[in-house]
């Protein structure tokens, strides 16, 4: 008996820690949220945002439409909207909504504030992505039009992305507002009646939210401590370091991603400097066994740059070397290493730049091992500036293959590119249909392969640990988490 209740006790004492921080981040407080990165990413401001800051801006900065916790496309500052026949024009009607002056929202401010973003996001990925918008103009007082140079479905989705907030003299409009404590922002709930929304009548149910961005050991360490009710923007440099074992305080959610996960090639000297031995790198890698370590169900290697899924696929994508086996394409990669090697005299040699985290050295393990198949030595170095290859990871903003053919603009890549890719994509803005569209895309990205200027691996990893029970978290392809989502709040 004594026995027994000896061990009781140490069992009650082990359990103690666990049981008297089983709020989970939920407390009088509010939701408590970690986000993967560094403690100031989330108060970035400007138009070139950390995932974490992207949040913070989605939640106190709304433009005309949203993205929800599933990542469809939703009404937000715009109520509803209409496109015309030949998709070329889309059409808002925007809410009956005040600035925080007590001012109204008008169309007039919706178009100064696009137009003003748009011009300041030239020379960036997503500038390149808004150049199908031809003009924007305000119809009426609350009507505004946005003409786009031909059709684009998928505009929604980019019109969606919280750099094209509608601001006035730094002012916004949003479900929730920002105050700053420390590396803690904290989310507080905006009252509909401020901003000119009828009053909601009795409990309304939502909360607070504090988010802090931490490094992913830190943020691991906060979720298994019961300090946050999610973890949000893992990645496969940091999946190892995922707590899922029984004793884990949640459950591990892995976004259906979309966007890319591959090295750029940085550097044209010396061994990159031909397109042939930049392309027997890409041979040489084993894809499925390169994610295979870290047990992923699901996951798809590619070859390609593009999806092949993606809406408005033409099937004209297909995987590349279709006839060759692994073992053939490393005989094929290792001939031409071993030509240049002697015509040369000089080993290959190949440097290689990723995030830190216990994924980047699996990683490196790995295509070590498969370079070294083909005779090239890979060494990682400490900084992108040295790197021959630059490891990225990018989430997509919209379901398009221009989106990932803008990613390697000549105006914006370090290293080798591809002119005829970014003429032939350039061309597609004012294709006179949408076949010949996907035409022009599906030509842009064979010159784009043609150049070796990006080794593809797949699609990207996106992992969160959510607490049970917690609800407004769905997994989705662009991983957004809305944070007024997870804190209960109605946005509109």
């Amino acid at each position: 008996m004594k026995a027994h209740r000896f061990l009781a006790a140490l069992l009650a004492i082990a359990l103690a820690p666990v049981l008297g921080s089983c709020s989970g981040g939920n407390d009088d407080d509010g939701l408590a949220v970690v986000i993967i990165g560094e403690p100031d990413s989330i108060f970035e401001d400007g138009l070139r945002l950390s995932a974490g800051a992207q949040l913070v801006r989605d939640a106190t900065s709304s433009g005309i439409v949203a993205l929800n916790a599933e990542g469809e496309v939703v009404p937000a500052l715009g109520e509803s909207w209409i496109v015309t026949e030949d998709g070329r024009s889309f059409i808002f009607r925007l809410r009956q909504l005040n600035w925080p002056d007590g001012e109204p929202l008008t169309a007039e401010d919706a178009r100064a504030s696009l137009v003003q973003s748009i011009a300041a996001l030239r020379g960036t990925s997503l500038g390149l992505d808004l150049r199908k918008v031809e003009e924007i103009r305000a119809m009426t007082n609350r009507v505004i039009e946005i003409r786009l140079t031909g059709a684009m479905p998928e505009f929604l989705h980019l019109l969606a992305q919280p750099e094209l907030a509608i601001t006035r003299d730094g002012e916004s409009i949003g479900p929730m507002v920002l105050e700053r404590d420390g590396d803690t922002a904290i989310l507080q709930p905006v009252a509909p009646e401020t901003i000119g929304l009828p009053e909601i009548q009795g409990d309304r149910g939502d909360q607070r939210l504090r988010l802090r961005a931490l490094p992913g050991e830190e943020a691991n360490a906060a979720f298994s401590a019961g300090e946050a009710a999610a973890l949000l923007d893992g990645s496969i440099f940091t999946l190892p370091l995922a707590d899922t074992g029984p004793l884990s305080r949640g459950t591990i959610r892995v976004d259906p991603a979309i966007g890319l996960f591959g090295m750029i090639v940085t550097n044209e000297q010396g061994f990159l400097a031909e397109t042939e031995n930049r392309e027997a790198l890409s041979m040489a890698i084993d894809r499925i066994a390169l994610v295979e370590q870290f047990r992923l169900s699901g996951w798809q290697p590619s070859a390609r740059i593009v999806p092949s899924d993606l809406p408005g696929d033409n099937g004209q994508r297909g995987e590349r070397w279709p006839s060759l086996s692994l073992n053939d394409r490393r005989a094929q990669a290792r001939a031409r290493v071993t030509s240049w090697s002697r015509s040369t005299g000089q080993n290959a040699r190949v440097r290689i730049w990723l995030p830190a985290g216990p994924g980047s050295d699996r990683l490196v393990s790995a295509l070590s091992l498969d370079f070294a198949t083909i005779g090239v030595e890979l060494r990682r170095v400490r900084f992108r500036q040295g790197a021959d290859l630059v490891m990225i990871d990018r989430m997509a903003r919209y379901p398009s293959a221009r989106w990932f053919l803008n990613q390697f603009n000549c105006a914006l890549v370090p290293g080798p590119c591809a002119p005829d890719a970014d003429a032939l994509v350039t061309e597609s803005l004012r294709a006179g249909g949408a076949e010949e569209a996907a035409n022009l895309l599906v030509e842009a990205e064979g010159a784009l392969l043609a150049q070796e200027v990006y080794i593809p691996l797949g699609a990207p990893v996106r992992w969160s640990l959510v607490r049970s029970g917690l609800e407004g978290f769905s997994e989705n392809p662009w991983a957004r988490h809305p944070l007024y989502a997870l804190a209960g709040v109605e946005a509109w």
